[in-house]
């Protein structure tokens, strides 16, 4: 079965050199890995174009413009050839069995959408922390929370379709997994830490009190959610937050 990773980049010179080959080094070698580079500057291109000329696999793209990581990534589903969509970002890892374990998980027990737990990582490459996840989660348990981790996401495009993200500024990934949660009933969680997360101090999601405002936008411009539901699923990833971070 063909896996289709997805990989946005952006000024991502850095990094992507050791996500590149992190996929390079799975065991499961059945996949594709298409980048759609959003108008580097720093030399990510040209990177990409050698690992493109060294293995057939890796498909590259380029925007003509400056669009968000969003638009990167619906370019790269557009073209993807996989009946498996997979996500992996520029800055981050994977270890060498995910792709191979949460394949067979997902086709030894008929599941249409899975991820996975992760370690968390600094800028340098030193583990900081982990995210472990349910076991399974559904429409209504995302809306409270996002659970899935980019990175460790696959859903079955075979049995879906292709989904592809909303065009919002922020938070199109969580938007995402809510769109295919309206289709299959569960994500279930393969329980092992398959990925390696780079919290970067730059990124908008290095810090949630930022990242939450965009929430508001997810509750009622894209799932349509009445004011006093917004509400309750606003307050809700709050309290998920504050738990996690301070007790």
């Amino acid at each position: 079965m063909l896996v289709s990773i997805i990989t946005p980049t952006y000024n991502s010179s850095g990094f992507i050199e050791s996500t590149i080959n992190s996929i390079l080094n799975q065991t499961y070698t059945k996949w594709e890995l298409l980048i759609t580079d959003d108008c580097s500057t720093d030399g990510t291109w040209e990177k990409l174009m050698e690992f493109a000329q060294s293995d057939k696999r890796i498909r590259i793209f380029r925007l003509g413009t400056n669009s968000g990581p969003g638009v990167a990534r619906n370019n790269s589903i557009e073209n993807a050839q996989g009946r498996f969509i997979a996500f992996c970002d520029s800055d981050d890892q994977w270890l060498p069995e995910k792709l191979e374990l949460q394949v067979e998980f997902m086709l030894k027990n008929n599941i249409h959408f899975a991820f996975s737990n992760y370690d968390i990582i600094n800028e340098t490459g030193v583990s900081i922390g982990s995210m472990v996840s349910p076991e399974r989660v559904n429409y209504k348990k995302m809306l409270q929370n996002d659970y899935i981790g980019c990175l460790t996401a696959i859903y079955d495009s075979e049995n879906l379709g292709k989904f592809f993200m909303p065009k919002i500024i922020k938070r199109q990934d969580w938007a995402l997994w809510l769109a295919i949660l309206k289709k299959t009933p569960y994500a279930y969680n393969v329980n092992k830490k398959l990925a390696l997360y780079r919290k970067r101090g730059n990124s908008v999601s290095s810090n949630k009190l930022k990242v939450i405002k965009y929430n508001w936008a997810i509750y009622r411009n894209v799932e349509k959610l009445s004011f006093l539901k917004s509400l309750f699923y606003f307050i809700s990833y709050f309290f998920h937050y504050f738990k996690k971070r301070y007790l």
